[in-house]
């Protein structure tokens, strides 16, 4: 269960609001961040950290590689040096959803926002467990204006049953359904298919 990765910045921070942020990241492909990844950034100078949830994933050219796009025919040769040499900007978008303070985890929007420059990490998984032991983050993703929610939600839950041990994880999915069905009881359509992909990305 223990990433030693997670500790590692991914990114730096670029703008941010009460309801999210925007961190901007250059690394190879295999690690770029992922759709659904749980993220944290400090706040308040440091007293308390914003746990959100990354919704979008833009990966912008510069002018050189649309020089290259221009090429009738392109070697392997460029396409791997703008891949692995250059600094191929990355911005990364994500929900807020909670935060931490102290040793104590809110399931609401954070008090301040985190500040320009700071670093992004990823949730290790111990802190992914002890923030999703509560279903109270589901009303923040499912209500987000700027997300795709269901897809979202359903892509957190898979790495947040992924963050538990194997035995663990069949009762926390199900859990969640019957949260979801808690919620929505009165959009059958929506709750099917909030179930399904449960049931998909399980």
């Amino acid at each position: 269960m223990n990433d030693s990765s997670a500790s590692i910045p991914i990114g730096r921070l670029l703008r941010s609001a009460t309801t999210g942020f925007t961190f901007g990241c250059s690394v190879p492909e295999p690690e770029v961040p992922l759709f659904g990844d749980f993220v944290k950034a400090p706040a308040q100078g440091g007293q308390s950290e914003v746990i959100g949830l990354i919704h979008d994933i833009v990966i912008e050219d510069d002018p050189f590689v649309r020089q290259l796009i221009a090429a009738p025919d392109l070697p392997e040769a460029y396409i791997q040096d703008q891949r692995q040499n250059r600094q191929v900007p990355i911005e990364v978008s994500v929900l807020a959803i909670g935060y931490r303070n102290g040793g104590a985890v809110f399931h609401a929007l954070p008090p301040q926002p985190p500040v320009t420059l700071d670093y992004i990490q990823r949730c290790p998984p111990d802190e992914i467990v002890a923030f999703t032991g509560s279903h109270d983050y589901f009303a923040l993703i499912m209500n987000a204006a700027d997300a795709p929610a269901d897809q979202l939600l359903a892509a957190a839950l898979q790495r947040a049953a992924r963050a538990r041990p194997p035995e663990e994880r069949g009762f926390f999915l199900l859990r969640a359904g019957k949260e979801l069905a808690r919620l929505l009881p009165h959009d059958l359509p929506r709750l099917d298919a909030l179930l399904r992909r449960i049931q998909v990305t399980a």
